[in-house]
């Protein structure tokens, strides 16, 4: 990304840094570089990060994945907000390799994001590609556009869920999911 190291070499300048001293001299290839990886989600779609992940499967039982560690920028200060996403689904006939979930968050994460857009995308995206009963996905995540400025709030946290299928229509189904989370959830 050349381009992004030339835009943080006027930036650094802009903000009153001198770019060309000893310690920022590397500062914009390492910000291009990291960049690159925060936002490589915009590179990938769902077909390749899953890959040959989805199998046949007879089973209907209720599987999670929790503690699903994300990072994500906010598109609205490009600053940084991370957490956990729990995500299950109930089969009907196709289950889903374990790390794919991880991969999948990952997707929708390494982009510039609200954590509403990205539960909603992890949904759906196992919902295309299981076609299952029912998906729950919960994230909980820490936005440093609210710790770092604005309202600096460093305690706060935001949660969001997306139900789909039986999590949304049976409160015993839902409610089984929240209760295998709760324990994980960010206390006070």
């Amino acid at each position: 990304m050349p381009g992004l190291a030339d835009l943080t070499h006027s930036w650094l300048a802009a903000i009153g840094e001198d770019p060309e001293r000893e310690g920022l001299t590397r500062t914009p290839h390492r910000v291009a570089k990291a960049w690159a990886a925060m936002t490589a989600g915009y590179g990938q779609t769902l077909a390749q990060v899953v890959g040959e992940g989805v199998f046949a499967a007879e089973g209907s039982e209720m599987v999670i994945v929790k503690d699903i560690e994300f990072y994500s920028m906010c598109e609205h200060h490009m600053l940084p907000f991370y957490g956990r996403a729990h995500v299950a689904y109930i089969p009907d006939s196709k289950i889903l390799g374990l790390s794919k979930f991880a991969r999948i968050v990952d997707l929708y994460s390494r982009r510039l994001q609200v954590q509403e857009r990205i539960t909603t995308q992890v949904a759906e995206a196992v919902e295309e590609l299981l076609e299952p009963k029912g998906v729950a996905v919960l994230m909980e995540g820490v936005h440093l556009c609210m710790a770092m400025r604005g309202v600096q709030k460093q305690n706060s946290s935001t949660t969001t869920s997306a139900m789909r299928g039986l999590f949304r229509t049976d409160p015993r189904t839902r409610a089984e999911f929240m209760s295998a989370v709760q324990s994980t959830l960010r206390s006070r």
